[in-house]
């Protein structure tokens, strides 16, 4: 059996691998929740969103539920298109419009996962918003 058919099913396990994708992007973004179990990543810079001033922008998150690890990933909000960059195998475990249910993580769902947060780095990038 290939190792990428392999999934990891241990939430402490899934979330400190996914921990290690986000963490790449700290700096320019910052953390502002680094736990066992809750991480966050946020744009901490005075900016203008839809005509509002802010001083932070949500990025992504990661929490330890008692069933997944929920993978929360802001920049949908930002540009509605960008689900689209979605893998089948990422968007079958969508729940809503920016929250992913983790329960299982093999090697092709973790390259989808940092495919997206490559693409949400580069449109926050974009707006001005890192």
């Amino acid at each position: 059996m290939a190792a990428h058919a392999i999934a990891e099913r241990d939430l402490g396990i899934i979330f400190r691998r996914l921990k290690v994708l986000l963490k790449k992007y700290e700096p320019p973004l910052v953390s502002k929740i680094d736990m066992d179990s809750r991480y966050d990543l946020w744009s901490v810079k005075n900016i203008v969103v839809e005509g509002r001033p802010r001083k932070e922008v949500f990025f992504a998150s990661l929490i330890i539920q008692s069933a997944y690890v929920g993978f929360y990933f802001m920049p949908v909000y930002a540009e509605a298109g960008l689900a689209d960059v979605f893998k089948p195998g990422l968007l079958k475990l969508l729940k809503g419009k920016s929250c992913f249910h983790i329960k299982a993580l093999d090697l092709d769902l973790e390259k989808a996962i940092g495919q997206a947060l490559k693409k949400g780095s580069a449109l926050y990038r974009q707006r001005g918003w890192i």
